[in-house]
C-alpha cells in the first residue's frame, strides 16, 4: 500500500499504530492484573493485538516506500531504524494477549445445557497454561507490565523520531503572515 486518497499511506496508517498499540498494551496490563477486566476484555484485546500485529508491517512497508521518496537525512534514517522495532513490540503484546485470553478460556467450563434430571459432573478439560496457578499468573502479570511498558515506550520513541524527521526546521516560532486578514 503506497498512497491513500493522494497522501502517502504511511502518514495515515501510522496514526492507527500510535493509538492502537499503546491501547492494546494498556489493556494487556489491565487484563493481567484485574480479573474483572480479564473476563470482559481478554478476548477483544487479543483480537485487537493481532490486528495491530497485522497493521505494523503494512505501516512499515508504507514507510519504506515513503523513505525512498523523501530526502535522506540522519533523522529519517533514525526514524526508519526505530520503526523496524515496532513489529517486535507488537509480537510481544499479541503473544501475551493471546496467552491471557487462552488461560482465561481454560479457567472456565462451558455451562451444562443438558436435561436437568440427569446429574452431570463437570468433566475436567485438559489445560496447557495453568489457568489456576497463582505463580504463573504472577509471572504473566509482571511480563504484561514489562511488555506493555516497553511497547508504549517503543511507540513513543518511534513517533517522536518521526515527528522530528518531519517537522524539525519546517516551521517558524513566529506566526506566518496571513493574506486578507487584519
Amino acid at each position: 500500500m503506497t498512497t491513500l486518497n493522494g497522501l502517502p499511506a504511511h502518514v495515515l496508517l501510522v496514526h492507527a499504530i500510535v493509538v492502537l498499540l499503546p491501547l492494546a498494551a494498556l489493556l494487556l496490563v489491565l487484563c493481567a492484573l484485574w480479573p474483572a477486566a480479564r473476563r470482559k476484555l481478554a478476548g477483544p484485546n487479543a483480537a485487537l493485538a493481532v490486528l495491530v500485529l497485522i497493521l505494523v508491517p503494512i505501516t512499515t512497508d508504507a514507510g519504506e516506500w515513503l523513505e525512498r521518496r523523501v530526502p535522506t537525512t540522519p533523522l529519517v534514517r533514525a526514524h526508519t531504524e526505530l520503526g523496524d522495532t515496532a513489529v517486535y513490540a507488537a509480537i510481544a503484546v499479541a503473544a501475551l494477549a493471546l496467552v491471557i485470553w487462552w488461560r482465561h478460556r481454560e479457567s472456565t467450563y462451558p455451562e451444562d445445557n443438558g436435561p436437568k434430571r440427569v446429574l452431570r459432573l463437570p468433566v475436567p478439560r485438559r489445560t496447557f497454561l495453568a489457568p489456576r496457578s497463582t505463580p504463573v499468573t504472577a509471572v504473566i502479570a509482571v511480563a504484561a507490565i514489562l511488555i506493555g511498558g516497553a511497547a508504549a515506550y517503543d511507540i513513543y520513541r518511534i513517533g517522536d523520531s518521526g515527528a522530528q524527521a518531519s517537522w524539525q526546521g519546517q516551521f517558524s516560532a513566529a506566526p506566518a503572515p496571513r493574506s486578507g486578514h487584519r
